[in-house]
This record gives C-alpha cells, structure tokens and sequence, in this order.
C-alpha cells in the first residue's frame, strides 16, 4: 500500500521532480534540492524550476556517498528568510506548527511524507483514550525535529523524545512551543544506549515510534549502522513495549530495504499474534506538475 500527504495540506507541495532533484514547495517558498530516488526526467523545464524556485541547494564533493554526506551549499534565487514556519492540521487530527530551516545536508526540518504517521499516530493514540488508557507513554527514538512526537502529545500522550543531536532536540522543543504544547520529555542520547536501559529498569511504554538513519552517531561517538543494529534495536526495543494495548511505527528510508522485509524483521522481533493489526507499505508524495509519485520511505506498523 502507498500512503501520501493529504491534498488539503496546504503548506507544502511536491511541484516536480527527476534528475535526481526535487521542486518543493514550503508554505511561501521554494525550494530545489536533492532527491537521489528521482531518477526520471522532470516534467518541467530548467528555466520553469528556476523562475518558480526561491533557492537552491548545491551538494558538496563527497554529498550522498555512503557513510558520509559533505556539506552543501543553499544559492539564494530570490529573497527569504533564513527560518520560516509552516503549519499542518486537519479538524479532527493533529495541528502543529514546524519551524523550517536551510541546513547544510539539504534538510530543512520536516520530512512530508511522514504525514501519513502522523495521522497514524494520532489515531493511535487517542485509540488507547477511549479504552481507557488515561495518558499513554509513547517513546519516539531518533526523533529528528518532533513531528511525531507532537502528533501524539496533540492527542494527549505522555511523550519521551530522543535523539542524538542537541541542536536537534532544540529545535523539536522550539516546534512544540510554537505549537502551544508542552510537556514532552527531552533526552539527548544514544537511541541503543537509552532502550537497554530502560528494559533493565522494567520500563514500559504504550507506543514506540523508530525512525533510523542508515548511518548515524550517537553523542559520545557511538556507531549507529542500519544494517548491523536494526534487528538488535527492534529486538530491544519489544522488551520495552507493552504486550498488550500498544503501538508501534517503524519507518525506513534505506534504498535496500521493502516494506516485506520490514514486517519481516518486526514480526521476529515482535512477534505477531492474533491480537495484532499489522499493516506496512511505502509513503510517498505525488507532483503538482505531472501527477507522478516519488516514494521515498516504508513503514511498519502495528496495533495489538
């Protein structure tokens, strides 16, 4: 099954792609950047992509080589901002504000297609409401800048946050009070470090959220490597989930990696009994200018 954002989000929009490149749009501006999985031709011209673009991202020497991404830099086309914000909300769904950026690896502060998880999550949790969990403990490891993590704290769970990078969790903090939120927990660690922990403590929670980078470090110089790690984190981390009443959303964006091979790794970490829903496929997004879908990530999740 492929997932896309909803058509009423109106803060974003995907306008073309190919050449291994991306014309997006974020609230007012518009960005060209980098997509490795866009491996067409656009359906616009060069001059169309400049005329609508606002600026461009220009990769560095070594950008995208496995196990290394060189800075880039940002080539400003016409005036903005350094940091903007953008809102998503549906009635009757999560409603947050994000605070966007230009970094020097491309990332602005927001995957879109994460949308559908979002809603998911959502809904996940207000699940566990109605059945009388009063405020259900969700976990989010490597939890980038905290859009899920304030999709479920909007549906009223009790959210740990973690991520390895300070700057980052910063930046997750400034999201939630722009969202008129609070009271998510911070913590800055290694994801490994933090959920062997917590299994050794007898901590449990009601929903797990992991989103894994195919490389990564943790902030004491740990080696994080999707390949060698995924199954002994996904192994670790059914220690710490509940047996019964709770979630969990894996989400991957290795190009090796099928959404069969991940109900695969979590049905043997997990196991998967009668009681569990499980569902997993690819989330994408589809181009304003050519209707041509870009997928860019799988997930795994489950209910039980």
């Amino acid at each position: 099954m492929v997932e896309f954002p909803s058509e009423d989000w109106k803060d974003y929009e995907l306008i073309d792609s190919g050449a291994g490149r991306k014309l997006e749009r974020f609230g007012g501006y518009v960005l060209d950047r980098p997509e490795p999985k866009a491996l067409w031709s656009p359906a616009l011209s060069e001059a169309e992509w400049r005329r609508r673009s606002s600026t461009r991202f220009v990769p560095g020497a070594g950008f995208g080589k496995a196990g290394k991404e060189d800075a880039g830099t940002w080539n400003g086309i016409r005036p903005m901002e350094e940091q903007w914000q953008i809102g998503y909300g549906r009635p009757g769904g999560p409603v947050f504000n994000l605070r966007l950026g230009m970094t020097a690896f491309k990332h602005v502060g927001v995957f879109p297609e994460q949308a559908p998880n979002w809603e998911w999550i959502y809904s996940a949790v207000s699940d566990l409401k109605r059945c009388g969990v009063a405020a259900p403990k969700v976990l989010n490891l490597f939890a980038y800048t905290g859009a899920a993590s304030l999709a479920a704290r909007r549906a009223g769970a009790d959210v740990t946050h973690l991520d390895s990078v300070r700057q980052v969790v910063n930046w997750a903090h400034d999201n939630m009070v722009r969202s008129s939120l609070d009271g998510i927990r911070w913590v800055v660690e290694d994801a490994m470090k933090f959920a062997v922990r917590e299994a050794r403590r007898g901590n449990l929670y009601d929903g797990i959220i992991l989103d894994p980078p195919a490389y990564g470090h943790g902030p004491d110089g740990e080696k994080w490597k999707l390949d060698e790690c995924l199954f002994d984190m996904l192994k670790t981390v059914s220690s710490i989930l509940r047996p019964s009443s709770s979630f969990l959303v894996l989400n991957l964006y290795s190009n090796g990696y099928s959404a069969a091979l991940g109900r695969t790794l979590v049905g043997e970490a997990f196991g998967t009994g009668r009681d569990t829903v499980l569902e997993s496929g690819e989330l994408a997004l589809r181009e304003s200018a050519a209707g041509r879908v870009l997928p860019l990530s799988i997930y795994v999740r489950f209910k039980r």
